[in-house]
C-alpha cells in the first residue's frame, strides 16, 4: 500500500517538476536549510542555558537569533518565484516571492546587533565591578554585597529563617 502511495506521489511530482522526499535521508538532503536551522537553534539554546560565562551566553543568543533568521528566509523561498516588481504593461501572471519575511529579518538583524552591543557593554561593566563573568560567582558576590534581591548583607542563608544551632 505504501509503495502505491509513494509511486503516486512520485508521478505527481514528476508532472509538477519537483522531487518528493520519500525517506529521512531524502529530507535531510533536500531541506538542508531546515537542518541547519535545527542545529543552530539547539546549539544556541544549549549555550544560553548550560554555559556559566556571560559572553558565551551572548554568543549562544546570537546563534539562536541566526537560526530564527534562517528559518524565516528558508520558509519564504518560492521555487521559480520572481522579485515582486511588475514592469509596466506586463501581466501579473507568474509566481512572486513575498518581500515581507526578508524585511522582517533585516529589521531583526539590526535589533540583534544592538542587543549584542548592549549585552557586551554590560559584560564590560560587570567585569569591571566584580572581576568575573561567571554567573555562579557573580551570584555569590552579589549575595555578599546585598545587591541580590531578597538577601541582606552579612546575614547567612542558614540562619535567615530564625533557626539556630543551640
Amino acid at each position: 500500500m505504501t509503495h502505491l502511495i509513494a509511486a503516486e506521489l512520485a508521478a505527481i511530482a514528476s508532472t509538477l517538476g519537483t522531487a518528493v522526499a520519500t525517506g529521512p535521508l531524502d529530507v535531510l538532503a533536500t531541506r538542508h536549510a531546515y537542518v541547519a536551522f535545527a542545529l543552530l537553534l539547539c546549539i544556541g539554546l544549549y549555550m544560553m542555558i548550560a554555559n556559566p560565562n556571560l559572553v558565551k551566553k551572548i554568543i549562544g543568543l546570537n546563534l539562536f537569533q541566526t537560526a530564527i533568521f534562517l528559518l524565516f528566509v528558508a520558509s519564504a523561498y518560492v521555487r521559480g518565484g520572481a522579485i515582486p516588481i511588475v514592469a509596466e504593461g506586463a501581466g501579473e501572471t507568474g509566481r512572486f516571492v513575498s518581500p515581507l519575511p526578508h524585511v522582517i529579518v533585516l529589521t531583526a538583524i539590526v535589533v540583534g546587533v544592538s542587543l549584542t552591543a548592549v549585552g557586551l557593554a554590560l559584560c564590560i561593566r560587570i567585569y569591571d565591578e566584580y572581576g568575573t563573568l561567571r554567573t555562579d560567582i557573580l551570584r555569590e558576590l552579589m549575595r555578599e554585597d546585598g545587591s541580590l534581591p531578597g538577601s541582606t548583607p552579612g546575614v547567612d542563608d542558614a540562619t535567615e529563617g530564625g533557626e539556630t544551632d543551640d
